[in-house]
């Protein structure tokens, strides 16, 4: 009697194990699809970015400035020569009536900047050309613009930049100007030779360094509002 008592009292104990062995660890099937998941993002964000790089670049090396720019002002982010004495050729062909030079080291005054350039545009400086000193990089240059052009009431703008740099800067304009038409107009340097950027290891490296700026714009841009008004600017006029 007490042997079938045993039997009944440990009968339960061993069916609860066995229907334990018998049921599948799926923890490893699960972390599998985790894995593959991931995986499958991780690719398609690479793509994206790839992609995004080779448009980016071909958007850089097929960039021409407009054949007939017309606009109420212009606007030129300083960072070589060739920038600025584009800009000012537009000035002197009448595409639009004024001028600002954003980015302007401050030690640097109309006078100082009127002996770089040549002396048929030295009239232009003296009557048309406004020096803004308060822009530190492109974010600064946007704001700087925004001022200027909000005073004198302009509602387009003619863009003067180096190719390579005209994605982010349009970004950052467009930004803190959503109302503003504004004009590309690339400068390019030969010396770059960016129109051979997939075989010209330094053209590579300078546009990789720029499309990771602007993603990181477009980045800041859609988590941060609006930056606040910043004015330094000099002139005549």
């Amino acid at each position: 009697m007490s042997h079938v008592l045993r039997q009944q009292s440990d009968h339960p104990l061993d069916s609860e194990e066995t229907e334990a062995s018998a049921e599948p660890d799926r923890s490893p099937d699960r972390s599998m699809r985790i894995a593959r998941a991931l995986l499958l993002v991780c690719v398609a964000v690479v793509a994206a970015l790839a992609i995004g790089f080779v448009a980016f670049a071909v958007r850089i090396a097929t960039a021409e400035p407009p054949a007939d720019p017309h606009a109420e002002g212009i606007v030129v982010l300083t960072g070589g020569s060739a920038r600025i004495d584009g800009a000012l050729h537009l000035l002197a062909e009448h595409r639009a009536g004024r001028l600002l030079i954003s980015g302007v080291n401050p030690a640097v005054g109309p006078e100082a900047l009127a002996d770089t350039v040549g002396p048929e545009l030295d009239r232009l400086m003296a009557c048309c050309v406004d020096l803004g000193h308060a822009a530190r990089d492109t974010i600064g240059n946007a704001t700087e613009t925004r001022d200027w052009a909000d005073g004198h009431r302009y509602r387009s703008l003619i863009v003067v930049t180096s190719d390579y740099h005209m994605p982010r800067s349009l970004a950052e304009l467009a930004d803190v100007m959503p109302g503003v038409e504004l004009i590309a107009y690339p400068v390019s340097n030969p010396d770059l030779h960016l129109a051979d950027w997939w075989r010209n290891g330094d053209a590579f490296m300078l546009i990789a360094r720029e499309y990771a700026k602007y993603l990181l714009t477009v980045a800041r841009q859609a988590l941060s509002p609006m930056a606040p008004p910043v004015s330094n600017l000099s002139g005549s006029g």
